[in-house]
């Protein structure tokens, strides 16, 4: 029922209510009211000419030509008619008030109408109202949702940073638009698309603006929302689903995190029967069965391809895989001018400098920078946004926020120093490192301080030597605080890069081939499968005497790299006492300061500060040892803070 019928239905009950109660209420002023007794009194008297009599209701005209109305009691009085006749009254009876063929057919099946409306308000209701919504009975229908091709305004334009993917998807937009193009020369447009890419990328942006280009209507649902706790469930909201598809064809059918839905069959809990599986094999059923499904395109989105049924991945239903990966650095560009069109921008501002600067952010954390950046602006009373505050939203992803109110005594923020200026200077010296971008002992997010590595362009892969120097900087901050405070005064902060430096050297030896030793062998297996029925499920396993080797060559690795990393602080002590009383004044240093220590300089101050002694850091005098302090985990937390993703897992802070 549309809603011009439910307004309608609406005026036409407000009427009838209504003339109900002029009908009941209105009320014949005209006429004097009096009493029976004096009515009587006055036909005796001969006052009265006429009466018309309509039940209890008396009305007439007296000798003097006025009106009158009484009402006569319910108790009978046979005197009366012998009393209007013998004074000669005129009497008029009034033939009683009939209702109409039709009222007494609409009050005769009322009781049956509103039986069936309700019961019909009931189905409805149960059904979920006929439109996918919520009801007790709804469970069955898809929860698609419906984005007609006049909601759609996303296009092309608003999607950059993933060129090749477009290329790859724009032919979808020329098939929905004139078909008969590929079809006159026997082709056929995919079935399916998979977009395949880490999270942010821009999957489903890149998924609306097919729509929004071929002017095509949209249904979007999430591979979560097909499962339910009934069995066949989710097959019948597959089927509901294409079928509605169907009606608005061409149109693109949009299937977010299909993972949830379409992973491998035959292993873990449940079987034949199981509710995800049937699910699946329904939906396979509709993308390649006996039924075409002429200009229904579906584009599902996942992170995890690896994990998908094969059958879902052949030719006939998911034809195509489209990547889309991080964007490098001109893709970050673009999408930073995507973004900062929606904001007051500074002179400023440049966006290619940002784009440098942010080695692995996906379009959605560049999203998140622009309007950090925008936050911060507001927060200083600006109109515009300019480069200081997208620098300030820079760190903060990266490094996490500023808890200036963090309460730190000066030898924990001593050892802090030391500390972070042990993996700053291990950086700067390694060969293949990536260049240090800030050192800074204000506590930010988790970490107490944090050492920000920066490649200098986009990494896909790493070297060995590359390796090698990430983890002796690693170490960096250990072996400060040995020669800082002895090792007896050691403390626990150190445990995160412990465990990212045996991860690293761990792989080098039993994934990545990188040991003499042990070859190019990989040892590991992988058990991303072990619960659906991939290769890792009953994998071999290693002999006591290879895990045995395995153990001895990563130690082999460890220990080679702690000692070079001893080295090179030992050679530098200077500039790491140096570093160290520069953190301690200025609390975080970038890397204009830290190539003056290295220079032996003294570190310029940065802009803008004001050193409220009047004097400029002394640099190269050896620091006293102080006690025991934290470093860059706070509470002893194993969770590095953020910074830009790492093909391999190395460290870009600390």
């Amino acid at each position: 029922m549309n809603d011009m019928a439910k307004n309608l239905i609406l005026w036409l009950v407000i009427a009838a209510v209504l003339l109900t109660v002029f009908n009941n209420f209105s009320v014949d002023s005209s006429p004097q009211a009096m009493n029976y007794s004096q009515f009587v009194e006055q036909v005796q008297n001969q006052q009265v000419k006429s009466v018309t009599i309509d039940g209890y209701t008396i009305a007439g005209e007296r000798t003097d030509g006025s009106q009158f109305r009484t009402i006569r009691p319910a108790a009978e009085d046979p005197k009366l008619m012998d009393d209007l006749l013998a004074n000669d009254v005129t009497v008029v009876g009034k033939e009683p008030e009939q209702q109409s063929l039709w009222m007494r057919l609409l009050i005769a099946s009322f009781p049956i109408l509103l039986i069936l409306a309700i019961f019909m308000f009931f189905m409805r209701q149960m059904q979920g109202g006929g439109a996918g919504k919520g009801g007790p009975m709804s469970f069955g229908k898809s929860k698609a949702k419906l984005l007609s091709q006049d909601q759609i305004k996303t296009t092309f334009s608003d999607v950059a940073g993933c060129d090749e993917a477009k290329e790859e998807v724009e032919e979808l937009v020329d098939f929905l638009r004139d078909p008969t193009k590929f079809q006159r020369l026997g082709g056929t447009i995919p079935r399916g698309v998979l977009m395949v890419g880490p999270p942010g990328t821009g999957k489903t942006l890149l998924a609306k603006s097919i729509a929004g280009e071929a002017k095509v209507p949209f249904f979007s649902i999430s591979g979560s929302d097909f499962v339910e706790m009934f069995v066949g469930v989710g097959a019948s909201r597959v089927r509901d689903m294409f079928e509605q598809a169907k009606k608005q064809s061409p149109c693109i059918i949009f299937i977010d995190e299909i993972d949830a839905v379409g992973r491998s069959r035959g292993a873990g809990m449940g079987g034949g029967n199981d509710e995800r599986e049937q699910t699946l094999n329904q939906l396979l059923v509709e993308m390649d069965g006996f039924e075409a499904n002429e200009g229904v395109i579906v584009i599902a989105a996942t992170n995890r391809p690896d994990v998908l049924d094969p059958a879902l991945l052949r030719p006939g239903r998911f034809d195509r895989q489209v990547v889309v990966p991080l964007p490098d650095i001109r893709g970050r560009e673009h999408i930073l001018n995507v973004h900062l069109r929606k904001v007051p921008l500074a002179d400023d501002v440049k966006p290619s400098l940002i784009a440098r600067g942010t080695p692995g952010f996906s379009g959605a954390d560049l999203a998140n920078l622009v309007n950090e950046g925008a936050l911060f602006a507001a927060r200083r009373n600006k109109r515009l946004v300019g480069m200081e505050e997208l620098d300030m939203a820079k760190d903060k992803i990266m490094m996490g926020a500023e808890r200036k109110s963090m309460v730190m005594t000066d030898k924990e923020k001593l050892n802090t120093a030391y500390h972070e200026s042990g993996h700053a200077i291990i950086g700067l010296v390694m060969p293949e490192h990536d260049p240090v971008y800030k050192v800074t002992i204000i506590p930010r997010g988790r970490a107490l301080g944090v050492t920000m590595f920066l490649p200098e362009e986009d990494r896909y892969s790493l070297s060995r030597q590359q390796i090698i120097s990430q983890i002796c900087s690693l170490f960096g901050g250990r072996i400060a605080e040995e020669m800082t405070l002895g090792p007896n005064g050691v403390t626990t902060g150190a445990s995160n890069d412990i465990k990212r430096a045996t991860e690293l050297a761990h792989n080098m030896v039993a994934k990545w081939g990188l040991s003499e030793e042990m070859g190019p062998i990989m040892y590991d297996e992988d058990e991303s499968h072990q619960f659906m029925g991939g290769p890792g499920q009953g994998g071999k396993l290693k002999s006591g005497e290879t895990t045995t080797r395995l153990d001895k060559e990563v130690r082999k690795i460890i220990d080679g790299c702690y000692e070079q990393a001893r080295n090179i602080l030992e050679e530098n002590r200077d500039k790491l006492d140096a570093m160290a009383e520069a953190l301690m004044k200025y609390e975080t240093i970038d890397s204009t300061q830290l190539k003056d220590i290295m220079a032996g300089r003294d570190p310029r101050p940065p802009e803008g500060w004001d050193d409220p002694s009047g004097g400029a850091p002394t640099g190269g005098e050896p620091r006293a040892e102080t006690g025991p302090a934290a470093s860059d985990d706070a509470e002893d937390d194993d969770t590095p803070s953020r910074r830009p993703s790492d093909p391999l897992g190395g460290p870009a802070g600390s």
